[in-house]
């Protein structure tokens, strides 16, 4: 055998053993260690798995009979009548267009009508509940149409 021939066997041999000692290693030994890991659940070799813990449930509970409800309008009368008292706070804060007329034409005569007067040229900017106070074109149109649908509902 030659040295040639011996090197060539040496690198075979160094090759075999390397390809043996990496088919070792194949993707199931892989552990990934650390405590993310562990919270994720990707760490299976060092946590033991609990099974949760459920306190008792309490027992269902049976409606009583009918013969222990109070009779029609003993005890339920008088909580209707409670009932009745409670304010509602949405029917409180809801104002009616009359409201708004009143508060419009208000605003409108402090804020457009005596501005104007007094030579203030930022009045014409003034804007009330129900729009500016500034009559044009549109707001002539509005006060058509709304006369308009009185005469028809009046008919």
């Amino acid at each position: 055998m030659s040295l040639r021939s011996l090197a060539n066997c040496a690198v075979r041999a160094a090759l075999a053993a390397a390809i043996v000692a990496l088919a070792g290693c194949s993707m199931d030994d892989v552990q990934l260690n650390g405590k993310i890991f562990d919270a994720v659940g990707m760490n299976s070799t060092g946590s033991v798995k609990k099974e949760a813990t459920l306190r008792e449930r309490s027992p269902l509970v049976v409606p009583p009979g009918l013969d222990k409800l109070p009779e029609p309008g003993s005890s339920g009368a008088t909580q209707a009548a409670g009932i009745a008292e409670i304010k509602d706070y949405d029917a409180t804060k809801q104002t009616t267009k009359a409201d708004l007329e009143r508060q419009q034409a208000e605003y409108c005569k402090v804020h457009y009508e005596q501005a104007k007067a007094h030579g203030d040229n930022d009045a014409d900017s003034a804007a009330g509940p129900l729009g500016p106070c500034r009559g044009s074109v549109f707001t002539a149109v509005k006060k058509w149409n709304e006369s308009g649908q009185d005469e028809e509902e009046a008919q």
